[in-house]
């Protein structure tokens, strides 16, 4: 693709914590907090949901956010498996309707009273990131986006099934989109992760490019690592205009679901305005109008 048209933490924390956490919010409050700290622009995304989806939609999101915190938590393998361990076993006791005393817990519990939700959503982001977790770095694009998938693809058929939505096609595109957003998500967190000693670029696209991992650690932009970075974007491109193709097919308003499509495909555009730079630091400016540009785009456009 020539680059000019490119355009067209868990908290595994312990009890105590968690009885005084119950007492000063409700499960809902601790779900909208903890998804406004560290996931703020689906938080965003969330509120701008029909009433009736949002409390489900932050639980959801509010699991992924406490599975994702789990690396953050600690470096030590052993105790990162731990955790995942706890998380492993608190999902089945979720379904089993006898959740732990914990807000996140709690809140899927009730969730789960008036919105069936398939457990195996749930199960497959927690390996993904367990997996993840391993220390394995992706070996091919082909990793990152079964990645991807897993990971962000799944949070869309949870809500499309909060909505009760059964359409083979409307899956197509919450595939297509998460695997999107997974890839993006992982190029805004190079920077992060390379401080990190952490590689999340795939290794085949590095070697293609002449880049070595520890370029990358240095945290120093090149040409070379700037083509990867174009040759992973151009992957994200793509399935984000595959799903707004199969968009057009779909008559009924899934524009409120898919509204992340909009983050996507900003960002894309502010990657391309820095020639593929990761390290620019633009590309972490917090925009403060965002907020009112989504409502824009839900209310007037449709991606």
């Amino acid at each position: 693709m020539n680059k000019t048209r490119f355009l067209t933490k868990i908290n595994f924390n312990n009890s105590n914590r968690f009885v005084s956490t119950v007492k000063k919010q409700s499960p809902t409050q601790y779900c909208l907090q903890l998804v406004r700290k560290h996931d703020y622009e689906n938080y965003l995304c969330s509120l701008l949901l029909p009433k009736d989806c949002q409390a489900p939609a932050i639980a959801i999101r509010a699991f992924n956010v406490e599975i994702a915190l789990v690396q953050e938590h600690s470096r030590e393998l052993a105790i990162s498996n731990m955790r995942y361990t706890f998380w492993n076993d608190t999902l089945a006791k979720i379904f089993d309707n006898n959740p732990p005393e914990a807000p996140v817990p709690l809140e899927l519990s009730r969730i789960l009273k008036t919105r069936k939700l398939s457990k195996r959503y749930f199960q497959r982001l927690l390996d993904a990131r367990w997996k993840h977790s391993q220390g394995s770095s992706f070996l091919d694009l082909a990793a990152m986006e079964q990645y991807s998938e897993n990971t962000v693809s799944s949070i869309y058929y949870l809500l499309l099934e909060v909505k009760d939505i059964k359409d083979v096609n409307v899956d197509h595109i919450a595939s297509h989109l998460g695997k999107a957003q997974g890839i993006i998500n992982l190029l805004r967190s190079v920077p992060y992760h390379a401080q990190r000693r952490n590689l999340v670029l795939p290794q085949d696209v590095l070697m293609q490019n002449n880049v070595s991992s520890e370029s990358v650690f240095r945290g120093v932009a090149s040409k070379e690592l700037n083509e990867a970075i174009f040759e992973v974007a151009s992957r994200a491109n793509q399935h984000l205009d595959k799903a707004k193709k199969l968009r057009k097919n779909i008559k009924m308003n899934l524009d409120y679901i898919f509204l992340p499509a909009v983050i996507v495909e900003r960002y894309l555009k502010k990657l391309q305005y820095v020639d593929f730079n990761i390290f620019d630091k633009r590309l972490h400016i917090k925009e403060n109008m965002l907020p009112f540009k989504l409502l824009w785009e839900k209310l007037f456009t449709k991606w």
